[in-house]
């Protein structure tokens, strides 16, 4: 088993170093997005990640993953108010409300929420929902999923990026 693991990661890394060689050099910074006084915004997570052969049952192998949450306050000057932060499994049950009570980031600031590695009930198919909102129209925060899988030597690292869903949530 520790051999699929070890092939499963250098298939990984190349696959990450030819992607990021073949688009970090040349490619320009993301454009803005058109500022926002709020988002409700869907972030990818996951929980373990399905690699190698089929088992006699018929499923394959499970790498564990822990992922962690970053939520980043871009606007340089106003403040944000996180209005909820929750963690759903893959067939989209509530499993966890990470934000109970509105939380202010500061201009620049950053608020992180962590999943553990051995927190398999969000399944591949896990998600984070952030809500947020500002007095005014700010740019929009940058929201992202950092997954990982560390053992020895050995490990995996992959972001994804949150997508907003809808603007200007309930207040």
């Amino acid at each position: 088993m520790l051999g699929s693991h070890r092939r499963l990661l250098a298939l990984i890394a190349a696959t990450l170093l030819a992607t990021t060689t073949a688009t970090s050099p040349a490619r320009a910074a993301d454009p803005a997005s058109p500022k926002a006084s709020g988002q409700t915004v869907y972030v990818p997570a996951y929980s373990h990640v399905h690699h190698g052969n089929l088992d006699a049952q018929g499923k394959p192998s499970r790498l564990l993953l822990s992922s962690m949450l970053s939520v980043r306050n871009t606007d340089l000057k106003a403040e944000l108010t996180l209005v909820s932060v929750d963690y759903h499994d893959t067939n989209g049950k509530l499993l966890r409300r990470y934000v109970t009570e509105p939380r202010r980031l500061g201009p620049l600031a950053s608020a992180d929420y962590f999943v553990e590695h051995r927190d398999v009930a969000g399944g591949q198919g896990a998600s984070f929902i952030v809500a947020w909102r500002a007095e005014r129209p700010i740019n929009p925060p940058l929201a992202e999923s950092v997954n990982t899988y560390a053992f020895g030597t050995q490990y995996m690292v992959f972001t994804t990026r949150g997508r907003a869903l809808e603007s200007d949530p309930a207040q």
